[in-house]
């Protein structure tokens, strides 16, 4: 039983070295989890094997204790491990790094009673960690309550963007005995994040001065007397230069929604009217591609959503032009709304006929600047940007987007939003792919 369990831990350790190894080259959180979950088993068969192990046993076992705790210290990310008091069992040298406190200072400390008797300033960004409720910024990334919870914590002094992965220590009776954090910094992303689209947002506003000179220039020349060859020329233009302003409008709308400033004003709104009139609005293009539009209504005669109608209108854009461009000639597009049963959501659909996405491309469709090959066949124009755009605007708003779809016989396009103003999130929040 001693050796399985010694050899346990040792393959979940050599793969938490290779899952590391792999979160190294990218800012994804994915390999980040990967990295996490590993670690959690390997430690948690650690705790295991320690105590199937006996302390006085010969030394080979002793050395392989000191390999793990080893490779504790020497993760990128912060290791705290603490008991159902809050009190400090495991604290690694990068959490010694990040939170700016030693490992002799919080061992054996129990937190709960150094929160009631007053704590330093020193021991803050500790203390936040563990009390997560305290922190001035805090944006959950898993459901209240699940384990393992996932959260994103700000902090003013020091300026630390942190990732906490917390998860529960179970002895044998599956009683829980403490708790694991594993606490990444990225700061540094975060950083690298804002500045990109820093540079992303002043070369937009740099791309439309210019752009709009000359579309004024162009309005002008329509005016003028030309040949039906010169009119020719001067569409094209025209049309070029809208779609370049389009291109840069949407370069800005995602650098401002990575900083989170995107702005959103809300307003409690029947969707009904608001989605009829959107219809109507896209009737003429749909005319030109022999498209017809259906809406069907839920039962209710209004229905109640707190929205801010100006991004919801980008959004039901977006969906009506792609569903509208990528059909067939004869094909319909229908508009649905209806209440969740037992929930505070309504549910939109817009289904169509049209060529549909291949199935590898699908859980690609809502990242930046992905286009669908099938969809490029057919326009060559396009950013790749209105589905992510779209996609943070209803996270924005407290919904989910998703997308089902075959290919060559059509996609529907999904997203819900809440009716309790409650279930909005209560600031704006940076999304990631």
């Amino acid at each position: 039983m001693q050796n399985f369990l010694k050899q346990l831990y040792w393959i979940f350790v050599i793969a938490t070295l290779i899952a590391l190894g792999i979160s190294i080259f990218s800012i994804n959180s994915l390999p980040l989890l990967i990295t996490q979950g590993v670690l959690l088993f390997a430690i948690f068969i650690y705790l295991i094997a320690s105590k199937a192990i006996p302390e006085n046993k010969a030394s080979p076992d002793m050395e392989e204790r000191y390999r793990l705790e080893t490779v504790v210290e020497s993760l990128r990310d912060g290791i705290i491990m603490y008991d159902k008091d809050f009190t400090i069992l495991v604290f690694n040298k990068t959490a010694e790094n990040i939170l700016g406190v030693s490992a002799k200072e919080v061992l054996g400390i129990s937190f709960t009673k150094k929160l009631r008797s007053g704590v330093t300033e020193k021991f803050q960004p500790l203390l936040t960690l563990l009390f997560p409720a305290l922190a001035p910024s805090i944006i959950r990334r898993s459901e209240l309550g699940a384990y393992p919870q996932i959260v994103d914590i700000s902090l003013i002094t020091p300026p630390l963007e942190l990732r906490v992965f917390t998860d529960r220590i179970l002895n044998r009776e599956n009683e829980v005995v403490g708790f694991i954090k594993i606490v990444h910094d990225r700061t540094r992303e975060i950083l690298l994040l804002r500045e990109k689209s820093q540079f992303i947002a002043v070369a937009s506003h740099q791309l439309r001065t210019p752009l709009t000179a000359l579309k004024w220039t162009l309005e002008n020349l329509e005016k003028e007397p030309l040949s039906e060859d010169q009119q020719e020329m001067v569409a094209h233009a025209t049309g070029s230069v809208n779609r370049m302003m389009k291109v840069a409008n949407d370069l800005l709308d995602v650098a401002r929604i990575e900083e989170g400033r995107f702005g959103y004003q809300f307003q409690t709104v029947d969707i009904l009217p608001f989605l009829e009139d959107a219809l109507v609005q896209a009737q003429e293009i749909a005319k030109q591609y022999g498209v017809k539009l259906y809406f069907e209504k839920p039962d209710t005669p209004t229905v109640e959503v707190t929205a801010d109608l100006q991004k919801l209108g980008m959004v039901i854009g977006n969906l009506l032009d792609n569903a509208i461009k990528y059909n067939i000639k004869n094909g319909q597009i229908t508009l649905r709304v209806k209440r969740l049963p037992n929930e505070s959501f309504i549910q939109i659909d817009i289904e169509d006929t049209g060529i549909g996405i291949p199935p590898d491309s699908v859980s690609r469709i809502f990242t930046k600047f992905f286009r669908a090959e099938n969809a490029g066949k057919i326009s060559v124009e396009g950013t790749g940007l209105g589905l992510f755009i779209a996609q943070n605007i209803i996270r924005q708003h407290g919904g989910k987007m998703w997308v089902k779809s075959q290919l060559n016989r059509g996609s529907t396009f999904s997203f819900t939003l809440p009716t309790n103003p409650a279930l909005l999130p209560p600031k704006e929040v940076i999304f990631e792919e």
